[in-house]
């Protein structure tokens, strides 16, 4: 038998970073462009489910595959408070 949870769709986002930049610009990038980040190399990424943040966590890089490590909870108040 199966339960209702397994029917709620969850969109897990990993937020690496944050740019603030005018349309004009962000029309003008092409294929190839770089956008720079407010994040270092080390520095914890986001995880959010459905927009909402839970977890904080860092980045692993094998070969060619990216996952998150997960370090602990989020605190939502940091979230929003290290948005521009």
């Amino acid at each position: 038998m199966q339960s209702q949870l397994d029917h709620v769709g969850v969109e897990i986002t990993v937020l690496l970073g944050r740019s603030l930049m005018p349309m004009q610009q962000l029309l003008r990038m092409g294929r190839g462009a770089v956008i720079q980040l407010d994040t270092n190399e080390n520095d914890e990424v986001w995880i959010l489910a459905n927009n909402h943040p839970i977890a904080r966590g860092e980045l692993i890089i094998e070969n060619d595959k990216i996952s998150v490590n997960i370090t602990r909870s989020a605190q939502v108040e940091d979230y929003f408070a290290t948005e521009q």
